[in-house]
């Protein structure tokens, strides 16, 4: 597990700040177009843990991958650190649902990926054993995907994002696979692994109270074509418990914000 890490200064803070302003966009589909995002506006501090809630298919994930740079919207800008965002970067990292993992590599030369890929195996090697300590997978480094537990490959996944030592962390879905007492561990790990190393961390989940716990912000998304209908602030200090009377009064807000109001 790791360990639980104070928060750090602003001024370590090595994280990005996103800037999406008026950003719409839509698939293209035989006979026409599909609205998936409609003029959406958010601007995340670096350094800042920001969660996305919506409906199913609203176009959450879309605007994560517009974020990490693997599609340009229809309309509208994304800027990071002032600068358009053209396509992907190393400095941007996402981590999905599914870990991904090559089977047929070691825990060790799947975190390796990324160096790989950029050359900078031979001269970042030492990373690879800092990614693995800092996801407490140092001792499975010669290990197989097919000897991990669920939450072991998506630690192996984090650590293989982390090696990059990425100023923003796109989490989609991170721990919607996972066993329900793994996703508890995972929540707070995530949160410490965010809270040490100062980097920005944008994530989306279908899970309310999850939100509400790891992030400091939560924005509330329509459904589809998905524009933001409000911004939920989260004033409160880590580690955070389920029981806390103000975290029950932002989940009620969030749920009604949802349409879920009824189901309380």
């Amino acid at each position: 597990m790791v360990a639980h890490a104070t928060r750090i200064e602003p001024s370590a803070v090595s994280g990005m700040a996103i800037s999406i302003s008026g950003v719409s966009h839509a698939f293209s589909l035989e006979g026409g177009t599909l609205p998936v995002l409609k003029d959406v506006n958010l601007e995340v501090e670096a350094g800042s843990f920001v969660a996305i809630l919506g409906p199913s298919g609203c176009g959450k994930s879309t605007l994560l991958r517009l974020i990490a740079g693997l599609d340009q919207p229809r309309a509208g800008e994304i800027l990071a650190d002032g600068e358009p965002i053209t396509g992907p970067d190393p400095s941007r990292v996402v981590v999905f649902q599914d870990p991904t993992l090559y089977p047929w590599r070691t825990v060790e030369r799947n975190v390796a990926l990324g160096l790989e890929a950029r050359g900078l195996l031979k001269t970042r090697r030492d990373r690879i054993g800092a990614a693995l300590r800092l996801v407490g997978l140092q001792e499975f480094a010669s290990a197989y995907p097919h000897q991990l537990s669920g939450g072991m490959a998506q630690r192996a996944a984090l650590a293989r994002a982390l090696v990059n030592d990425p100023r923003l962390l796109i989490l989609d879905e991170p721990l919607g696979k996972l066993d329900h007492l793994t996703r508890l561990t995972m929540q707070s790990e995530i949160v410490s692994l965010w809270r040490n190393a100062g980097f920005t961390s944008l994530m989306v989940t279908h899970d309310v109270e999850e939100a509400l716990l790891m992030a400091e912000r939560v924005v509330v998304m329509s459904p589809r074509p998905a524009t933001i209908v409000e911004i939920i602030d989260v004033d409160l200090p880590y580690p955070r418990h389920r029981a806390d009377p103000k975290l029950a009064e932002l989940r009620h807000r969030a749920l009604e914000l949802l349409g879920l109001g009824a189901e309380l």
